[in-house]
């Protein structure tokens, strides 16, 4: 196994980085443009909105006519899936520039990016791929987190993944991987809890027991959504991670059991495909407030006591 020096202290750079104010502890929704016009005329009762930061990075548009109206009543989360934290080679710094110029037009209370890696070689792919869990790649995951903070001037939150394939070569649970980028970059950890189910159950784990291990007091937030049931060429259960289904019933479980270790946190619905109609979307954003909402006096008691 590796050699590799265990909790290094957040680098400097980290603990520069400015802390914008906080999502509220309630539900959100991902903001689609099918949704938009919905919203300004009837202002849902929602916690905040999400959108993928490169549906943005152009400097006008009808997208930012109507992010910039829906950001003045609503808090807001930007999540990225083009940096390719986990690749290779360096940083795309012209991609991290034009990231950088619209988190500062829109001051979001959040930002996150994937552990994984989507380009190589000049190549861009429309997929969020994984990586092999070893001394190289946390080096190298950890110099891109640093990297992005610097530049970002705010602390970024890393998505666990959703995996189908591990690598021989990894010699690193995934759990203590994330650890390891959480303390050595200073980075927080978007807990994707559908993701752990699919990973999870993709690789015949105890998604309980992940959780676990997990560094739960560097979450700041919380995903939420649907998969695809398949099987393997084996025969065994594959799970696909869709976002085109309704939040099932065993995530809602697992996501009550992560809320019980972690205390009430920013939960998003993430739809991104077979978009369904806005009040549909927001019923299930509704659910999980009402789950955040009985943990809340527990919260505060806890607070005072």
């Amino acid at each position: 196994m590796d050699a590799i020096p265990l909790h290094r202290p957040a680098r400097a750079a980290t603990k520069a980085a400015a802390r914008p104010r906080s999502l509220p502890a309630r539900a959100g929704i991902g903001l689609k443009p099918e949704h938009f016009r919905e919203i300004l005329d009837g202002t849902p009762e929602i916690g905040f909105f999400e959108v993928h930061a490169e549906n943005y990075m152009v400097d006008g548009g009808p997208f930012h006519h109507y992010l910039s109206r829906i950001r003045q009543r609503y808090p807001l989360s930007i999540h990225g899936v083009g940096l390719s934290i986990g690749g290779e080679g360096p940083l795309d710094e012209a991609h991290l520039d034009r990231l950088a110029r619209l988190l500062d037009r829109y001051q979001p209370e959040s930002f996150s990016e994937h552990l994984a890696w989507s380009s190589h070689g000049g190549n861009f792919y429309n997929d969020l791929l994984p990586v092999a869990y070893n001394a190289a790649t946390l080096a190298r995951v950890c110099n891109h987190v640093d990297r992005v903070q610097e530049r970002i001037k705010r602390r970024m939150l890393l998505e666990n993944p959703a995996t189908y394939v591990e690598f021989a070569a990894s010699t690193l649970d995934e759990t203590e991987f994330i650890s390891e980028v959480v303390s050595r970059s200073g980075c927080g950890l978007l807990l994707d809890v559908n993701n752990v189910h699919v990973a999870c159950t993709n690789h015949g784990r105890d998604a309980r027991e992940y959780l676990t291990a997990l560094p739960l007091d560097a979450v700041g937030q919380i995903h939420l959504a649907g998969f695809a049931e398949d099987v393997d060429a084996a025969g065994a259960p594959l799970r696909i991670d869709s976002h085109g289904a309704p939040v099932a019933e065993v995530v809602w479980e697992l996501y009550c059991h992560a809320l019980d270790m972690v205390g009430p946190t920013p939960t998003l619905i993430e739809r991104d495909s077979d978009i369904p109609a806005l009040p549909v979307l927001l019923a299930e954003a509704r659910h999980a407030e009402r789950i955040l909402e009985r943990l809340l006096p527990v919260a505060a008691e806890s607070a005072v006591s």
